[in-house]
C-alpha cells in the first residue's frame, strides 16, 4: 500500500472534511490521527461502540463485524471508505 490519499471523509453535521490515507487500518484510526475523539472499546467490530451513520458513499470491512449493524450504519473500527463518504458521528 502507498500513503496516497484515496478518499475524503465529509461530516454531515458540519462542513469539515478530512482525507483518508491508505496507510490507516480503519476509519477509526484515520479520525484519531486527525484528533477526533471517537468512542470505542474493542477495535475489532465486536462491541459496536464506534457506530456511526453512513449518510453517503460506501465502505468495505477489513473483517465482517460481529456486532449488529443496521442499514445505514458502519463500525468505524473495522472498515475503510470505498471512495468519498459522508458520516454522521452522532
Amino acid at each position: 500500500m502507498t500513503s496516497k490519499k484515496t478518499a475524503k471523509i465529509h461530516f454531515a453535521d458540519n462542513s469539515q472534511c478530512v482525507d483518508f490515507n491508505t496507510g490507516c487500518h480503519s476509519l477509526l484510526d484515520c479520525l484519531e490521527q486527525q484528533q477526533y475523539e471517537i468512542p470505542f472499546q474493542c477495535r475489532e467490530g465486536y462491541c459496536g461502540a464506534c457506530r456511526a451513520t453512513l449518510v453517503a458513499g460506501q465502505v468495505t470491512y477489513n473483517e465482517e463485524p460481529l456486532a449488529f449493524v443496521r442499514d445505514g450504519e458502519v463500525l468505524l473500527c473495522c472498515c475503510k471508505p470505498d471512495g468519498n463518504i459522508t458520516l454522521n458521528l452522532k
